[in-house]
């Protein structure tokens, strides 16, 4: 229907703008997008002062008003969707073959592993990838776990402590066969965020075994998909 069809949320919009309430607010009160807010309210007379004083609290507050409300219809919507394809997902995944798992690790090392000779490493900060690598590596490929050797990226004032045996309890490999961890000073222009427990690296010096993986990524590159089963249907996304 459109905009049109939204007599409802296209009053309501009005009156609170009126009211000198800011575009991000309606936004957040009603669940429409800030482009719907702005044609509806775009001849809308506005009380100055509060819409000055609003965006002022606002700014102060960092959206706390906002938070305290609640997610809004859109944030809803998103949230249930999300957790749709995660039943989805866990249903057609419910359970791999040896096959389907060999070609998941693969890609998994196609995108994220070391191609350099040598050393096979694989780097994520994913708790999950990295538990799903080496489940990965354990099950085809023959190694001395003694040899494993882990290295941790982590950003300097977070607790190494915590995360080495965070990552240790992840891996399976123990404290001895850590590395010295790399700690690396914050630069808050690049980026804010941090992961409390850092970036795990994972390094098994074989450069037969980095060969072995390589053959089968560069098979699996080069496949033209002629040996892929046919979707059932249920699963072809709309």
């Amino acid at each position: 229907m459109g905009y049109r069809g939204k007599v409802v949320e296209q009053n309501r919009a009005r009156d609170l703008r009126k009211a000198g309430w800011t575009l991000g607010e309606i936004c957040e009160e009603l669940g429409v997008s800030k482009s719907s807010a702005s044609l509806w309210c775009r001849d809308v007379a506005i009380d100055e002062d509060e819409l000055a004083r609003r965006r002022r609290a606002r700014f102060l507050n960092g959206n706390n008003g906002a938070r305290q409300r609640g997610p809004n219809k859109l944030q809803r919507r998103k949230q249930a969707e999300i957790e749709r394809f995660r039943r989805t997902g866990a249903e057609r995944l419910v359970d791999l073959n040896e096959r389907e798992f060999l070609v998941a690790g693969l890609a998994l090392y196609a995108g994220e592993g070391a191609k350099g000779d040598g050393n096979v490493t694989f780097a994520n900060s994913d708790d999950r990838m990295i538990a799903f690598y080496l489940t990965w590596i354990r099950t085809f490929f023959s190694i001395d776990e003694t040899r494993l050797r882990f290295t941790l990226y982590l950003h300097e004032g977070l607790d190494l402590d915590a995360a080495n045996a965070f990552w240790s309890l992840v891996t399976g490999i123990p404290l001895e066969q850590f590395r010295k961890p790399y700690r690396a000073v914050p630069d808050p222009s690049i980026r804010r965020s941090k992961h409390p427990m850092g970036c795990a690296s994972v390094t098994y010096s074989s450069s037969a075994m980095h060969r072995e993986i390589m053959g089968l990524v560069d098979a699996l590159l080069s496949s033209d998909g002629s040996t892929t089963v046919t979707c059932p249907s249920q699963y072809h996304l709309s």
